[in-house]
């Protein structure tokens, strides 16, 4: 229902949009030439009224019959004039109602859009080097406001090399709540679970991101109040408990605090989840590893994150971990079940540079026992990115990692890589 509200709407505001902008022009046209014959046929009553008034009447039967003629073509001037008069009004109501239905739309649809392109040059842990440049990110947004209590989101996403090249719906939820009146929401369908935050200044993804981010479909209750806000969630992972049928057993929790005054904003939160093996890069790989979508027993994670901004400063710091080890032949780490973890730790700073806004950021993240999902050990990194336009920043990211040591299974080599980004939001 949620993807059928939302295409809808942005089907109707995108042919609205363009059809106002080629009806326009052509009601522009129109409107013109209907103003220019009014023009010609005020000026030809007017003469003929002239000649009525001022004409000569050489006989007596002459004249009567020439000011019939003209009262005759008057008659029918002036008919004309007020056909003209009754198409320019019709023509002005038209654009008006036009206008009233494009002003609707905007009052209760958001649309939102980013591209993001990147150049990268890198080094692995095997010293090859590749190059490239790629089309990074396409996102659409849509929210319509259906009403008070109700509102539907759309994500369409794009990323070169994944899905395909596919443009996929990343998101589609319908939400029923109004916070300012009520302080508890209900939100169906897929979306990012609330399960950490991964907020950050740089261009890459950080290490606790590729472990613990979540996209599924889902029911979402949740409530926000005095800057307290939590939410409890259920749906159908990727895998199963052996044995188990394919059922909605996965569940969640979050729970947080946030607080903003003037020149300072904190935001804390801790996350748990029934099975961590749910999440998308650790999902595919127990997929692909074991050759089965089922797990001997479930492992929770955990996540936690702190987010302060005093100024022009901010400090992001983010962990996410798994409770307990899986079993040794779906995820290893020196010969035992892997238990992995995933920090990162960033320092951010906003000036004006050449008079514009600039943010730098300094990170660093690491993980432990992750060297089968194939996250490196350590990685220090730096960035820069600078608002060029309104809405368009360019970015550019330097990244140190180091592998585990050779006794772990790693090859104890470090990689480095470079990236430049530029990218557009609306």
């Amino acid at each position: 229902m949620k993807k059928i509200i939302s295409i809808a709407a942005m089907g109707l505001l995108a042919s609205v949009s363009t059809g106002w902008a080629a009806d326009s022009a052509t009601l522009e046209k129109k409107v013109e030439e209907l103003t220019r014959q009014n023009q010609m046929l005020l000026e030809r009553v007017t003469a003929l009224e002239t000649m009525l008034v001022g004409r000569g009447q050489p006989t007596q039967f002459q004249g009567l019959a020439e000011k019939a003629d003209i009262r005759q073509e008057k008659g029918s001037v002036e008919q004309r004039l007020q056909q003209i008069e009754t198409t320019l009004e019709g023509s002005q109501q038209t654009a008006a109602a036009d206008q009233s239905l494009l002003q609707s739309i905007n009052d209760h649809v958001d649309l939102t859009g980013l591209v993001e392109v990147e150049a990268i040059s890198a080094e692995d842990f095997n010293g090859d080097h590749t190059s490239d440049i790629s089309l990074a990110t396409v996102e659409v947004g849509l929210d319509a406001r259906i009403s008070d209590w109700s509102q539907a989101h759309l994500l369409l996403l794009y990323e070169e090399d994944e899905e395909d090249n596919h443009l996929i719906v990343d998101e589609g939820t319908i939400t029923f709540g109004k916070l300012d009146v009520f302080p508890a929401y209900l939100t169906v369908g897929k979306m990012y679970l609330p399960f950490g935050s991964y907020v950050t200044n740089m261009i890459s993804d950080t290490l606790p991101l590729e472990l613990g981010e979540i996209r599924d479909s889902a029911v979402l209750a949740g409530f926000q109040s005095s800057g307290f806000y939590g939410s409890l969630y259920g749906f159908n992972g990727v895998l199963s408990e052996r044995g188990e049928n394919d059922k909605i057993d996965a569940w969640g929790a979050s729970l947080g605090f946030a607080h903003e005054r003037e020149g300072f904003s904190v935001d804390v939160g801790l996350d748990w989840l029934n099975n961590i093996g749910d999440t998308d890069d650790m999902g595919e790989y127990l997929e692909e590893n074991t050759g089965a979508s089922e797990i001997a027993d479930y492992v929770e994670g955990l996540a936690a994150h702190i987010l302060m901004q005093y100024g022009p400063f901010d400090v992001v710091a983010e962990y996410v971990r798994a409770l307990d080890e899986f079993q040794i032949d779906e995820m290893a780490f020196a010969g035992s079940g892997a238990e992995p973890e995933a920090w990162s730790l960033e320092a951010g700073l906003t000036f004006e540079w050449l008079n514009r806004q600039t943010i730098f950021s300094l990170a660093w993240q690491g993980t432990d026992e992750a060297l089968a999902l194939g996250l490196p050990e350590d990685r220090y990194g730096a960035a820069i990115r600078m608002f060029v336009l309104k809405n368009t920043s360019v970015s550019l990211e330097y990244l140190h990692d180091e592998d585990y040591d050779k006794a772990d299974g790693g090859t104890g080599n470090d990689a480095d890589s470079a990236t430049m980004q530029v990218a557009v939001e609306f």
